[in-house]
């Protein structure tokens, strides 16, 4: 599995999980559970950390970001012009051009504003960003984002921090089908074997908050999903055995030792 990395942005990754910094009780348990899961990737709210709420003041020096590529994302960000701001003090606050980007006004569901998405991508890439837009599982809209030059799409799996899991897998599989870019489902999964799931459907990764850190055990959780996460892969590049409608037995039919058969009664 060593050399079966993920790409994205020009740069290489054994890991398959990305992991959110949000939620967690203190910055230990966020520290631990990140290493546990063994993720390379890292996302952090920069309009939070901006804005010093309560939970975010001194994130950026939580963490050794020599070790991690730092995902800035554009959360509670409800407009086009709103996240390209941010993504623009993402980039000047921490020197990297990644960029998680997040347009939601919906305040409910915290669903995606599709042309909102997509408006604000074209101009971010354009910039020189690295862009990695989450998205409602829209293969329309992921082509659109491919052709704006996004590294990758992120189709949600259900909203975010619900832990309802893998409900739009039949969407997401749409967009699995001919993409050109990593696909990463983000938001919804609730526990390791929904991220398995995506990735035997085809995903290139996963990207898992809330599940972790409101786990009873975030640390043991992260290394749940990350277990869970290297069998879904591993599943994936098996390939899976193909679907019956009837029974198959496992066992040669030829030379087995039977009983002669019941006489019928008359």
């Amino acid at each position: 599995m060593q050399s079966d990395l993920l790409t994205i942005g020009g740069r290489q990754f054994s890991s398959r999980l990305m992991l959110g910094t949000g939620k967690y009780p203190n910055f230990s348990v966020m520290r631990d559970a990140i290493e546990a899961s063994g993720a390379q990737i890292v996302t952090v709210s920069i309009r939070r950390v901006e804005l010093k709420s309560a939970g975010h003041d001194g994130l950026l020096d939580a963490l050794d970001w020599n070790r991690y590529q730092l995902l800035p994302n554009t959360a509670g960000c409800r407009t086009a012009e709103e996240a390209v701001r941010v993504a623009r003090l993402a980039r000047a606050t921490t020197g990297t051009n990644w960029v998680k980007l997040e347009v939601i006004p919906d305040a409910r569901y915290l669903l995606p504003d599709p042309t909102g998405t997509l408006r604000a991508a074209e101009m971010l890439c354009a910039e020189g960003f690295t862009v990695l837009p989450y998205i409602q599982p829209d293969a329309v809209l992921a082509r659109a984002l491919e052709r704006a030059g996004c590294a990758t799409v992120m189709p949600l799996a259900s909203p975010i921090g619900s832990g309802r899991g893998l409900q739009n897998a039949a969407l997401i599989g749409t967009v699995l089908d001919g993409a050109g870019v990593p696909v990463v489902v983000d938001a919804g999964l609730g526990v390791p074997s929904e991220a398995a799931a995506a990735l035997e459907m085809g995903a290139d990764a996963v990207l898992v908050n809330t599940a972790v850190a409101e786990a009873r055990d975030p640390v043991a959780m992260a290394q749940a999903f990350a277990l869970g996460v290297q069998a879904g892969r591993a599943a994936f590049l098996a390939g899976r055995m193909a679907v019956r409608e009837t029974a198959s037995p496992s066992s040669p039919q030829l030379g087995v030792v039977r009983l002669p058969d019941p006489e019928v009664p008359a």
